[in-house]
C-alpha cells in the first residue's frame, strides 16, 4: 500500500486507538496501524461494557462520568443510541457489608443517585437473588448498557470522514527516530514517518514500547472470561439490573433472552488470543447457584478477552518521561469503553501540548494522576 506520511501515527485499532485517533484528526494528519486483520479483534470487540459511575478508583470514576455526555449525545458520525438504561445492583454477602458501605461514601460525589438497599429490596429488583445471601446492596439506577460495536465504528466511521486512515495486518516491527520523526516498519514492508506516535496497542503497549526503545510501564494483561445461560421468564423485564458479587466472585447481566455472566477472573497472562477457563466458569456456577435461584448448569457459549492494568490500576495517559515523540494511550483495565470519550480528549491534549479539558479537570481528571511518569510506574 505505500509508505504515509502524516502527522501522527496510532498504534491499535482498539477503542483507545480510534477514540484518540479520532479527536486527534479535528486537526491532525492520522495513520492508524492495527496488527490484526480486523479493528478491534482482542478486548474491544469482547467487552460487555456498562457505564458505571460506581466502578473504578477515583481517577476512573472521574474519566467515566466525564465521558457520560459524550456517550449519552454523541456527534453525527455515530450512527444509532449509544448507550440503553441498566441499572446496577451490587450486593454485600453476610459480614461484608461495610465494603459496600465504604464504596456508597465514596462513590456519591460523582454519582450522586446511587442508594444503599436492604435485601428484601434488593429482591424485589432482582428476583432471583437470595435475600440471606445479602446483608446490603447497592443501586445504581442511573448505569446504563453500552452498544460496543456502535462506539467502536462511530469512532471508526468519524476518523474516516476527518480523512484518517486505517491500516490493518500492519504489526508494527521496528521505530526509528531521526531529525525529529519517527520511522515505524510495519509487517506488510511499509515504513511510515510521523513526528509522534500514541501507543494505543492495548495489552501489547509494553511490546511496542520497547520496539521504541522506552521503558515498560509495568502492563499485566489479566484474561477475563465470560459465558452465557439462560435467562427465566421471572427476570424478563427491561429494568432488570445487572448484578455483581462486592467481592466480584460473579456477575450477571441481561442480553436478550440470555443472561451473559462471568466469574470476574483476572488471571495473569501472555499477551495473546485469549480462550476461556473452565474452572473459573465452574467457580462462577457454584457461586451463582449460591447466591440466586437461578438454573445454571447449562452453559450456552463462552468466550474471553485480556484486560490490562498498571500496579495502581489507573490508566496511563500521556508522553514518555525518555523518549521524544512517544505518547502512552494504554492500562485501561476493565474500564476503556465507559472512559473512552474523556480518555480520548485527555489524550489528544497531551499530545498537543495543552492543557486538560476544563469540562475534565473540574471533576478532577489530571496529567500527574495519568502520567507515565508517576511514582506508581516507575
Amino acid at each position: 500500500m505505500g509508505r504515509v506520511d502524516v502527522d501522527v501515527i496510532v498504534v491499535g485499532a482498539g477503542i483507545a486507538g480510534v477514540s484518540v485517533a479520532y479527536e486527534l484528526s479535528g486537526d491532525r494528519s492520522v495513520l492508524v496501524l492495527e496488527q490484526e486483520a480486523t479493528p478491534a479483534f482482542h478486548s474491544t470487540g469482547r467487552s460487555a461494557a456498562l457505564f458505571l459511575e460506581s466502578y473504578g478508583n477515583r481517577p476512573i470514576r472521574a474519566l467515566t462520568t466525564g465521558s457520560r455526555s459524550a456517550l449519552v449525545d454523541p456527534p453525527d458520525c455515530f450512527d444509532r443510541p449509544l448507550m440503553t438504561p441498566r441499572p446496577m445492583l451490587q450486593f454485600a454477602r453476610p459480614g461484608r457489608g461495610d465494603a459496600v458501605r465504604e464504596m456508597f461514601a465514596s462513590v456519591r460525589t460523582l454519582a450522586p443517585a446511587v442508594e444503599l438497599l436492604d435485601p428484601a429490596d434488593a429482591v424485589a429488583l432482582f428476583p432471583a437473588l437470595r435475600a440471606e445471601a445479602v446483608e446490603v446492596a447497592l443501586h445504581e439506577p442511573g448505569s446504563m448498557e453500552i452498544d460496543v460495536h456502535a462506539v467502536h465504528q462511530g469512532f471508526l466511521r468519524g476518523l474516516r470522514q476527518r480523512g484518517g486512515e486505517v491500516r490493518t495486518s500492519s504489526a508494527v516491527t521496528s521505530m526509528s527516530r531521526t531529525g525529529g520523526a519517527w520511522e515505524v516498519t510495519t509487517t506488510s514492508g511499509d515504513v511510515h514517518r510521523a513526528p509522534e506516535v500514541v501507543n494505543a496497542a492495548g495489552a501489547w503497549a509494553d511490546a511496542l514500547a520497547a520496539i521504541a526503545g522506552a521503558r515498560p510501564i509495568g502492563l499485566s494483561p489479566r484474561r477475563r472470561t465470560v459465558f452465557m445461560i439462560a435467562r427465566p421468564a421471572d427476570l424478563a423485564g427491561e429494568t432488570t439490573p445487572t448484578i455483581s458479587d462486592i467481592d466480584e466472585a460473579f456477575y450477571l447481566k441481561p442480553e436478550g433472552a440470555q443472561l451473559l455472566c462471568s466469574p470476574a477472573d483476572e488471571t495473569p497472562v501472555d499477551p495473546h488470543d485469549a480462550r476461556p477457563d473452565e474452572l473459573e466458569i465452574a467457580r462462577a456456577l457454584d457461586a451463582i447457584a449460591e447466591c440466586t435461584t437461578l438454573d445454571a448448569r447449562h452453559v450456552r457459549s463462552s468466550w474471553a478477552g485480556l484486560r490490562s492494568f498498571v500496579a495502581d490500576r489507573t490508566p496511563v495517559v500521556g508522553p514518555d518521561p525518555d523518549v521524544a515523540g512517544l505518547h502512552w494511550c494504554a492500562g485501561q483495565g476493565g474500564y476503556g469503553i465507559q472512559t473512552c470519550a474523556a480518555m480520548a480528549r485527555v489524550t489528544a491534549a497531551a499530545v498537543r501540548g495543552d492543557a486538560v479539558p476544563a469540562d475534565l479537570a473540574a471533576l478532577g481528571v489530571s496529567f500527574d494522576d495519568l502520567s507515565p511518569s508517576r511514582a506508581a510506574l516507575r
